[in-house]
C-alpha cells in the first residue's frame, strides 16, 4: 500500500543520472517536491511521460516547485536515457539497495522487481499532500500534478 496524504514523506539519498546524491531533505523548507516512480528507463509509456514533463518543465521545476523521478535503473543507464531524451532534471537510481525508496512509498512491485507508477506532491513541510498509483501500463495525468500544486 502506497503512504497516504498526510503522512510524513519519507527520507532517501539516491544517485542522480550524474552521480550525485539527492535527498528530499535538501529542498524542505525550500520547494514543494513532486516525486514520481516509474518502472524503467527506455520503455514506452515511461519515456512519454517524463518527455511530457520535459515539455512542460517549467511547471515542475521552478523556484516554488523540485521534480525528481525516482526508478530502479543503475545511475549509468538513466544518464544515458536523460541524454537521450534531453532531460534535465533530477533521474533518481533505486538501483541498489534495489527498490529501497520505492518500498518506502509503498509502489515496489515484488514481483516484478520495479517500482508502479506512484506521484506524490510533498509540500515544504516534507507531507504528502497528493498521491496517485497507476498499475504499469497505465500513463499518469500531468494537469493532475498541476492542479495539485495549485492547491498547496
Amino acid at each position: 500500500m502506497a503512504i497516504e496524504v498526510g503522512t510524513q514523506a519519507p527520507e532517501f539519498t539516491l544517485k542522480d543520472q550524474h552521480g550525485q546524491a539527492v535527498s528530499l531533505s535538501d529542498f524542505k523548507g525550500d520547494k514543494n517536491v513532486v516525486l514520481l516512480f516509474y518502472p524503467f528507463a527506455f520503455t514506452g509509456v515511461c519515456t512519454g511521460e517524463l518527455c511530457a514533463l520535459r515539455d512542460e518543465l517549467p511547471k515542475f521545476v521552478n523556484d516554488e516547485v523540485q521534480l525528481l523521478a525516482v526508478s530502479n535503473d543503475s545511475p549509468f543507464s538513466l544518464r544515458v536515457f536523460a541524454e537521450q531524451e534531453g532531460l534535465e532534471y533530477p533521474l533518481l537510481s533505486d538501483f541498489w539497495p534495489h527498490g529501497e525508496a520505492s518500498r518506502a512509498y509503498g509502489v515496489f512491485d515484488e514481483e516484478k522487481g520495479c517500482a508502479l507508477r506512484g506521484t506524490f506532491v510533498i509540500d515544504k513541510q516534507g507531507t504528502v499532500r497528493w498521491t496517485v498509483v497507476n498499475g504499469l501500463p497505465d500513463a499518469r495525468d500531468l494537469n493532475e500534478y498541476v492542479k495539485a500544486l495549485d492547491a498547496l
